[in-house]
């Protein structure tokens, strides 16, 4: 395993222990989901993804920035934001529901739609490390998804190759 996965894997165990312990839900998703699916370290990621409910971000921003992590904003973000502390980057996925108690990603025009199952109880390990992780289906249909970015349209294919060869994927 890479430094860079190592220390984010330890990150991921940190945060899990620190929602949990603040009844916090969040869900992973994005490269980690992938591993944590596999049960495996499948490739180096860029940063850790977590979706969380919109209506806990004051609570979680002051759990995080009182562990040093700082504000890392991209630039022209929408739904989402970012923290950085050392060398990891968090990014944080807004989530609210709808009147029909739908999750959405709220968005300055409208609305991110997410797969049906992606916000379950599913929690899965990875190197002793547990993960509550957005539903495999939903991960599955997610990396299906077409992409406009060359490079992420590519992990996609690595990710969904991984996944489609995991029990219960199809």
């Amino acid at each position: 395993m890479s430094p860079n996965a190592a220390a984010q894997l330890t990150t991921i165990r940190w945060l899990h222990r620190l929602l949990v312990e603040h009844h916090l839900d969040y869900w992973l998703f994005g490269g980690w989901a992938v591993d944590f699916h596999a049960g495996r370290v499948t490739r180096d990621h860029e940063d850790i993804d977590i979706a969380v409910w919109q209506a806990d971000l004051d609570r979680l921003r002051g759990l995080l920035e009182g562990e040093g992590w700082v504000p890392a904003p991209d630039r022209g973000e929408d739904g989402y934001t970012g923290y950085a502390r050392d060398q990891v980057r968090l990014e944080l996925a807004f989530l609210a529901r709808d009147d029909a108690g739908t999750p959405y990603t709220p968005l300055e025009h409208g609305r991110g739609e997410w797969p049906s199952g992606s916000f379950g109880d599913a929690r899965a390990e990875l190197a002793g490390v547990t993960a509550s992780v957005v539903g495999l289906a939903a991960l599955v249909e997610d990396k299906a998804g077409a992409r406009d970015d060359a490079a992420v349209a590519a992990k996609d294919r690595a990710d969904l190759a991984v996944l489609t060869s995991l029990p219960g994927a199809g």
